[in-house]
């Protein structure tokens, strides 16, 4: 069967708060110069009412869609699950692509659409992925591990992160997020190890980098940094940060 190609994208942002960060980020994808139809959709995963407020009040400026997970489900967040599944059945129905930028990143206008050229310019992708780097440049969290490989296109073995990544058709039609394992939080590992599993590539663009604040969006999660032994105590107690 021959590999499917965009006819659009959906671009999905999941959130939790982190109202000024999230903010950033939909200014800059909103920004975006895209040569394809596409929807956006900014996925408001319980925060607060305020932060809720704020998100409610920008989407009816235009640029993006709001979904308030609260009206799906009772679940408590995270709920990337439930986001990734959904957001699979709309892509297959309308042969779009899903390109996730998470709410500690900043894309600038031509990120998007190299991204898609990416996978455009290669019919075996599963998934394509920007690099991430800090304010000074350098890549950082998730990929420290590319430095020494800036200005590449790395045909990866390594997990992609979603900071900034699209799932093509192809992976999506081939991957089932129906059968994921719900009693994970998060889901990059997996998926990027079934692309491979079902005869895909999983691409990472150092040429293509992307601002990267890491854990923006849960705070909690600097704790890996400043004082590892309590966030792998919360890790452990708490059940938090599965993948």
């Amino acid at each position: 069967m021959k590999p499917l190609s965009p006819s659009s994208l959906r671009i999905i942002t999941p959130v939790k708060d982190s109202i000024d960060s999230t903010l950033q980020t939909i200014e800059s994808v909103v920004s975006s110069c895209l040569n394809i139809p596409y929807t956006y959709i900014i996925y408001n995963d319980f925060s607060t009412a305020e932060n809720t407020a704020k998100l409610e009040k920008e989407a009816k400026q235009g640029g993006f869609q709001l979904v308030n997970l609260s009206d799906l489900t009772n679940h408590p967040s995270p709920n990337y699950l439930l986001v990734l599944q959904r957001e699979r059945k709309i892509c297959l129905q309308e042969g779009a692509a899903m390109l996730i930028v998470e709410s500690d990143v900043l894309v600038q206008p031509h990120t998007l659409q190299g991204l898609l050229k990416a996978a455009q310019e290669r019919p075996e992708a599963g998934i394509v992925a920007s690099a991430t780097i800090d304010e000074n440049g350098s890549l950082n969290y998730p990929y420290q591990f590319l430095r020494g490989q800036e200005n590449q296109v790395i045909d990866s073995r390594k997990h992609c992160s979603f900071c900034c990544s699209m799932l093509t058709p192809e992976l999506l039609r081939r991957v089932n997020f129906d059968q994921l394992d719900a009693t994970k939080n998060w889901f990059d590992v997996t998926i990027s190890h079934q692309s491979l599993e079902k005869g895909l590539h999983n691409y990472i663009l150092t040429t293509l980098p992307v601002l990267h604040r890491p854990h923006s969006s849960r705070p909690w999660k600097q704790l890996k940094y400043r004082n590892p032994l309590k966030y792998y105590w919360l890790k452990l107690t708490k059940g938090f940060d599965k993948i």
